[in-house]
């Protein structure tokens, strides 16, 4: 959430953000809003001056024997309206903290103009398999033929978009897991398993609400959200605190299945793992003091691209434009992976400082120094990194003419040493 001074002073800024982001938060509403909020609280007070002066006046003219029944039923008639006011006041207050939630974060001074197209590669690491005189199978046909993945049994359980895996494509789902978590955990990053599901409250500190209520599953009789992402509990796990000064930073790594609808994503992706409602992830968060959180997304890539360096799998970094931002981000990087098979780079992580947006919504603050006045804490987060596509690059790479495919080194010890995947 944008601070309301910031959007009062800056309002040209805002409203670039909106038109870059392509949100449909009404900037103007809000200004009016506010307008009439202030004028109504500047009322309220010089009424309250003039009720204190008139209870003086009783108080005076009481000791002189005067009589002050004029001035009493002035305080009466001033404290109803007060009264009044302050009912008004609450209703606008209301109105303009909902408005206030639809305005998007301003992009960083790094982040260039424009949208997909201008997004800037940052740097590439390792070469995509060479062509080899024999054709490559996409995932799913490598999954199937070797008996890993059951998508026809996962759509009648669930329906489209809900994999199951089998066999040895579930045992390389725990083993990617374990060898993330294992690999982080070794980096300083504090594991916890939250919980799947989450309050709005929560959804709404994080910024998934309410722009992207659409995406989300919802259970409605208990006003309960399954998780889009690990972001979104692990995130809130400080709302509504205020840290100590030694208590930042802090990094946190969390392991969680995440659902998506992916509303107007129909027929887009739609064959085997590319484009999926479930799917398997491992999230980094990170709470920092504001003077190092650019940094701290720096350090924050770097890790999430160990995960793909570890395994060997070729990989790129684009830092995104300012039309691709996500509603919450000020700076964001996408890793892209080479999926062989389908021939394209696959998004796999995005590496995310919201700066204090998302303090702001969830009231997370921290104290510079003891004694000192509570301040908003940055956050960021990335994946590191989410599975679905990464088992789908790991299949089409890994393929060798004889239908195998090989895995990775590093996840030889969380498979009992095993090196292919074969029938």
């Amino acid at each position: 959430m944008l601070d309301r001074k910031f959007i009062r002073q800056h309002p040209d800024a805002v409203r670039a953000a909106l038109a870059a982001k392509r949100e449909s938060g009404d900037l103007d509403l809000w200004l009016r809003l506010d307008s009439e909020q202030l004028a109504l609280l500047r009322e309220v007070e010089e009424l309250k001056a003039r009720r204190n002066q008139a209870s003086e006046d009783i108080n005076r003219m009481k000791q002189a024997g005067q009589d002050a029944a004029t001035a009493i039923a002035e305080t009466r008639t001033l404290s109803q309206r007060i009264k009044e006011l302050d009912a008004k006041s609450a209703e606008l207050e209301a109105a303009l903290a909902e408005e206030q939630l639809r305005l998007p974060n301003i992009p960083h001074a790094s982040v260039s103009p424009g949208g997909e197209e201008d997004a800037v590669l940052v740097r590439s690491w390792g070469e995509p398999p060479p062509a080899e005189g024999w054709e490559r199978l996409p995932h799913w046909e490598i999954a199937e033929t070797l008996g890993l993945l059951d998508l026809a049994r996962g759509a009648k359980v669930a329906g489209s978009g809900f994999p199951l895996f089998v066999g040895d494509g579930a045992r390389l789902q725990r083993a990617l897991v374990n060898f993330m978590l294992d690999l982080h955990r070794a980096a300083g990053y504090t594991e916890l398993a939250p919980p799947l599901l989450v309050n709005s409250g929560s959804a709404t500190g994080t910024g998934q609400l309410p722009k992207s209520a659409d995406q989300m599953y919802h259970a409605e009789l208990d006003d309960l959200w399954l998780l889009p992402t690990a972001e979104v509990p692990v995130t809130n796990i400080y709302r509504d605190e205020i840290l100590e000064p030694e208590a930042l930073p802090r990094y946190f790594v969390a392991y969680t299945p995440c659902f998506r609808r992916e509303a107007g994503a129909h027929g887009k992706d739609t064959r085997g793992l590319l484009r999926v409602h479930q799917f398997d992830k491992v999230e980094l968060v990170k709470f920092v003091r504001p003077e190092t959180s650019y940094d701290e997304l720096e350090s924050l890539l770097a890790q999430a691209e160990r995960v793909l360096q570890a395994l060997g799998v070729p990989h790129r970094v684009i830092c995104l434009a300012a039309g691709d931002l996500s509603f919450a981000a000020a700076k964001c990087y996408d890793i892209e992976i080479w999926a062989a098979g389908v021939g394209r780079w696959l998004e796999v992580s995005s590496v995310s400082n919201f700066e204090d947006f998302q303090a702001r919504r969830a009231g997370i603050r921290f104290r510079p120094a003891a004694g000192e006045k509570p301040a908003f804490v940055h956050t960021l987060n990335g994946s590191g990194v989410a599975l679905a596509r990464l088992v789908a690059a790991l299949l089409e790479n890994g393929q060798t003419p004889t239908g195998k495919v090989r895995l990775p080194a590093a996840l030889a010890p969380y498979l009992g040493g095993q090196e292919f995947l074969s029938r």
